[in-house]
């Protein structure tokens, strides 16, 4: 009984807060519906709104946020004001033209060159960050055209100074020809810059290749510390195994490991993972003949039958390289970054369209080693931890954001964009908070698993994850975590 004069003042303290927080301009509420939760001890804000389908974004050396905006096929740039940790725009200004730019986006280390790309080809221009303009447009990559998984993501390697990671993914969802090496399809290449010539690289025939049979991995990072490349994979859709459907929970999303573009030896690299014929298992049950399978294991589609697959069985699939980690079905992970701590791999997960019940929808976290390996093994289930998602995933995806890329600040902050939504979030974790799930880990700095059923999926959000209490502005977490303690 006496808890109660606590909650009332508690309550009238929030009452007070909650003009505060608008005085603060910490920015627009959501847009629409939208109702983010968060992970105890992380906060976040909306810093813009408006934006046509904002895709890869990146942090200039003067602070601008450059923004894709696959709507309009142009990369835009954003000053940034901060007042008491507010974050707002300033001005907007167009970077480039219309050259149908949809995803990827890439900075040198120096500031001074600009590289975007379209599902054709990458490009680069001559950046100047003060005035916010581009010259002297080249080709670097052509022949990427495609029907379907039209995004390339760029990555430039910092411990290979000069090579540009290019991801190139299939053009339908089950894509035959990516059994084909010359197609290019369903592959993952860097480029020497160093060494280019005037005429573009041929994606399809030169570059060094990192692996194939990759199906749509879209996401790709190098670990701050090895110098390891690793993917994250957007996995086959309205799949059967000897002809029951296995959609639903199946196949699982993926971890790729790479290699190195640093010079370590790692024999597997530029090696076959699989698809066209192989995935891996999320719902080992919902399997049949799945004996010899576990969580992770590289199965075959359809393996008891002549048609489409070229009799490719579950032995021919464990012999492929496998994933690193899997995650639940259908998520849609498009982008990967490490914190400088090289111990936090963060995930976004845009959010499933070929399941009743929608996953997805995230922003996540998955621990590594100080061996620059994930902490959890491939059979796991609970690898990806949640921080940031929506309240209700049963209104997605109308009423709901969806993440698809990350940019850390000096500050260790995330932006994040979200597509669907026209948005721009920035998410904050406070000084000695832990990652849902995973022993106490230093704020993370600037960068230079669900479970196998959705109930399994809803409990660990809502165990983790805390609702807003504000429809706009910044969100005290402090203030969730206090309210709990009071009742």
């Amino acid at each position: 009984m006496v808890r109660f004069p606590f909650v009332a003042a508690l309550i009238a303290i929030l009452a007070w807060l909650s003009p505060v927080q608008s005085a603060t301009s910490c920015g627009p509420s959501p847009s629409g519906a939208i109702r983010p939760s968060l992970a105890s001890g992380f906060s976040m804000q909306v810093v813009a709104t408006g934006l046509s389908k904002p895709r890869g974004i990146l942090l200039d050396r003067a602070g601008n946020l450059l923004v894709v905006e696959q709507g309009r096929g142009v990369i835009s740039a954003h000053t940034l004001d901060e007042t008491n940790g507010c974050v707002s725009v300033g001005t907007s200004s167009d970077v480039t033209s219309g050259l149908n730019l949809n995803h990827g986006i890439e900075l040198s280390s120096d500031g001074k060159t600009l590289y975007a790309s379209s599902s054709q080809d990458v490009y680069s221009w001559a950046y100047d960050s003060s005035s916010k303009t581009v010259s002297n447009r080249a080709d670097i990559v052509t022949n990427m055209a495609g029907s379907d998984h039209t995004t390339r993501t760029l990555l430039l390697s910092e411990k290979a100074p000069g090579m540009l990671v290019v991801t190139r993914g299939s053009t339908s969802n089950i894509d035959i020809a990516a059994a084909n090496l010359a197609s290019g399809h369903s592959q993952i290449k860097a480029f020497n810059l160093t060494n280019r010539t005037d005429t573009a690289y041929d994606f399809s025939s030169e570059g060094l290749r990192l692996g194939w049979g990759l199906r749509n991995d879209v996401g790709i990072a190098e670990h701050p510390s090895s110098g390891g490349i690793w993917s994250v994979e957007n996995s086959g859709d309205q799949l059967t195994r000897m002809g029951v459907d296995i959609h639903e929970d199946n196949p699982a999303e993926e971890l790729n490991f790479l290699g190195y573009l640093n010079g370590k030896k790692y024999a597997p690299q530029g090696g076959n993972f699989g698809y066209p014929w192989c995935f891996s298992a999320w719902s080992v049950d919902d399997l049949p003949d799945n004996g010899n399978l576990s969580v992770g294991s590289q199965y075959a589609v359809d393996a008891d039958s002549d048609s489409n697959n070229q009799n490719k069985t579950d032995a021919y699939c464990a012999d492929q390289l496998p994933a690193r980690l899997v995650f639940q079905a259908h998520m849609a992970p498009l982008d990967i970054k490490f914190n400088n701590s090289a111990q936090e791999a963060w995930v976004t997960f845009h959010g499933s369209w070929d399941r009743t019940n929608p996953v997805g929808y995230k922003l996540s976290v998955v621990e590594f080693g100080k061996d620059g390996e994930p902490v959890d093994d491939l059979q796991s289930t609970t690898a990806a931890r949640d921080v940031f998602a929506n309240e209700d995933n049963s209104k997605c995806p109308d009423d709901c954001f969806r993440p698809v890329a990350m940019a850390f600040d000096s500050q260790g902050r995330i932006y994040l964009s979200s597509d669907a939504s026209g948005e721009i979030y920035l998410i904050s974790k406070a000084s000695g908070a832990s990652i849902p799930g995973s022993s106490p880990t230093s704020t993370p700095t600037s960068s230079t698993s669900s479970s196998a059923s959705s109930s399994a999926t809803a409990t660990n959000i809502a165990s983790n994850i805390q609702p807003s209490l504000f429809s706009g502005g910044c969100i005290l977490s402090s203030v969730v975590t206090l309210f709990g303690l009071l009742l």
